[in-house]
């Protein structure tokens, strides 16, 4: 074997800091554990269901503690979601919201949300067979038509509520006056344009109005949505443990669906079950439920059909789908004009002034999310998680010119390493992509210490709670969980964070600790991915141990699509190190390049206090794909 560490000197700040936040995150997250979970996994003091929505509130307080697991967490970090996940999912059965462990049926805006907790347990474990038969059975839920859901005469999911009970009527099982009153929903605005009558909020305080409102609601709410393309993530994960060309197929033809209907333009809101696009909005491409008008717009279809267009490039190796969100972000960029947070009617700025601060008051790029009778609407700064991943995943110089544009459209003072976090633990790609850009030299260290003070302040509000009014709110554990993942994903796994609404977890690398047959770092070792593009990655590994060798294996990443196939390392003749013990400094030996050629298989021995800078020569999209297994488990 060819070694490719050599002596540290000194140890990288950043290394400490990495390692010291492996710890924090795990002492912070035993606090969580014990605090609000029984010992047999349920959520404590979980108040009656009401209506459909509530499941993915219960899972997304532990949405990425399998991804902390992943990147070099302990074993108890996984041991503990599958707790939770076997708790939760009890308590929600019983409670009637589930049926065969799955979703009864909502919109796959919040269902994504649920199934991130569940494909990180999927990716940690996958030698696990209980999750894999639960994996094949949620995706045959979608995949095959005798369950309700898949209408595959018009390739279309028949409703926007869907699930374990098949395509769902209507949008609750009662049908509620959406009335003026609902002060929460003001912001977003008339769920549906173009009614006689309605045409501003105020008009909702009519009961009349606001009864014919929700009964149009309801009527509408047939056929297919732009947010069911995050659906195609059970299919893929299913897909990653045996490469099952049933769901592959699915896959292809459902997105391919979308881009048929899409054509050149902009891709449509809703198919009805006709499959025919906006046949349910008089034809419109806009005002499907959950779609461009209303609530969310960009925020949900965007990441939706990013999502449906990754998993589409995953399992055919081609990244032509991506043009699906390539075209949204065109046309936003190409409405984009000058203004502040603090000045905007945006329905979301609450987040981003929390974001930017003081900078909310000083003028940046605002872009339009939603689209309705009166045309685009409801400007914000953009967010930057897609035009992210689209360069994240295509490595290509237009994708990169785009999320340029959007990194440069942020306020001038903004801090792009201030101490923000939210529920999804995003919001730092910008200060990210400029370290890798080269710019940002220092952010490692900063966004180390940053996420520190994250998990500083989430324990604080943990012990606090009693004293906290919002700690009887279904929403305080996601607001707690003090897990953080978010800069580990990006220094380690040289990723951005995962799609919130339910994208797969994926990496640039991924790591195994040689000697315990597991996934993820080593005990001591820090690693940080500084470099990304369409050649390969630069990786720097440090064993902060002074007294054990740690052995770490790497692999491609993208759950290998792609292959390491060439290692090159600066490697020093240390036979002198670390000399005589009279001496101050130790002899520096002989540096040499060392190569090695791998096939997506990097074995690396770190001695004490080695080090090693490796630059990564990938094959990108060469491999196959699958959820891996560990060498030496069964």
């Amino acid at each position: 074997m060819t070694a490719l560490s050599a002596p540290l000197r000194s140890i990288p700040a950043w290394a400490v800091l990495q390692r010291r936040l492996f710890d924090q995150v795990e002492q912070a997250r035993r606090v969580f554990r014990d605090r609000y979970t029984t010992p047999d996994g349920r959520l404590r003091g979980v108040a009656e269901f009401e209506d459909r929505d509530g499941v993915d509130d219960l899972y997304e307080p532990f949405f990425n503690w399998p991804a902390f697991y992943l990147l070099g967490g302990p074993d108890e970090a996984l041991a503990d979601s599958k707790r939770v996940w076997e708790g939760v999912t009890a308590q929600l059965t019983e409670a009637g919201m589930l049926t065969d462990e799955y979703d009864n049926g909502y919109d796959w805006f919040h269902q994504g949300e649920s199934l991130l907790f569940f494909a990180g347990i999927c990716a940690a474990d996958p030698a696990d067979a209980r999750y894999a038969t639960r994996a094949r059975r949620f995706a045959s839920l979608f995949i095959d038509p005798a369950h309700g859901n898949y209408d595959a005469e018009h390739n279309i999911l028949r409703a926007p509520h869907n699930g374990a009970l098949g395509a769902r009527p209507g949008l609750d099982d009662t049908v509620v006056p959406y009335s003026a009153d609902r002060a929460e929903m003001r912001p977003y605005g008339l769920p549906i344009h173009g009614l006689d009558g309605i045409r501003t909020w105020d008009d909702l305080a009519d009961p009349g109005k606001a009864l014919r409102m929700s009964e149009e609601m309801h009527r509408r709410a047939q056929g297919d949505i732009a947010v069911n393309l995050a659906a195609t993530s059970l299919a893929a994960n299913a897909w990653l443990y045996d490469g099952d060309d049933t769901a592959a197929a699915w896959i292809r033809r459902y997105v391919d669906g979308w881009r048929e209907r899409a054509g050149d333009g902009i891709m449509p809101d809703s198919i009805g079950p006709d499959g025919v696009a906006g046949s349910m909005q008089d034809g419109r491409w806009w005002g499907g439920h959950y779609g461009w008008t209303w609530p969310h717009g960009f925020h949900s279809v965007g990441m939706s059909a990013l999502i449906g267009a990754l998993n589409h490039a995953l399992i055919t190796r081609d990244d032509a789908a991506l043009d699906l969100v390539r075209t949204m972000l065109d046309a936003l960029l190409a409405q984009a004009r000058p203004g502040s947070v603090a000045e905007s009617s945006y329905s979301l700025r609450g987040g981003w002034a929390a974001r930017f601060g003081a900078a909310a008051q000083e003028p940046g790029m605002l872009v339009p999310y939603r689209h309705g009778a009166d045309g685009w609407f409801d400007f914000g700064p953009l967010q930057l998680d897609v035009p992210m991943w689209l360069w994240w995943w295509s490595r290509s110089d237009a994708d990169r010119e785009r999320l340029e544009r959007a990194i440069a459209g942020i306020p001038a003072s903004a801090d792009r390493i201030a101490p923000f976090r939210d529920k999804t633990e995003a919001g730092h790609e910008a200060g990210w992509f400029d370290f890798l850009s080269g710019r940002r030299p220092d952010y490692p260290e900063r966004a180390l210490e940053m996420a520190l003070g994250q998990i500083a302040r989430r324990t604080a509000m943990m012990l606090g709670d009693a004293l906290d009014p919002d700690a009887t709110h279904l929403h305080f554990w996601q607001r707690v969980n003090p897990v953080v993942t978010e800069v580990l994903t990006q220094l380690v796994g040289g990723a951005p964070q995962v799609l919130y609404n339910g994208g797969l977890g994926h990496t640039a690398l991924r790591y195994e600790d040689v000697d315990r047959a597991r996934p993820g770092l080593p005990d001591d070792v820090a690693a940080l991915v500084h470099r990304l593009d369409a050649d390969g990655a630069g990786v720097r590994l440090v064993n902060t141990s002074i007294v054990h060798t740690r052995t770490v294996r790497l692999r491609g990443g993208r759950f290998g699509l792609d292959r390491i196939v060439r290692a090159t390392a600066a490697v020093e003749d240390s036979s002198g190190h670390p000399g005589a013990s009279g001496t101050y400094a130790s002899p520096i030996g002989a540096v040499t390049l060392a190569t090695v050629d791998c096939d997506d298989d990097l074995v690396v021995v770190l001695p004490p206090a080695h080090g090693t800078d490796l630059d990564l020569t990938i094959a990108r999209a060469t491999g196959s794909p699958r959820h891996l297994t560990p060498e030496g488990q069964p």
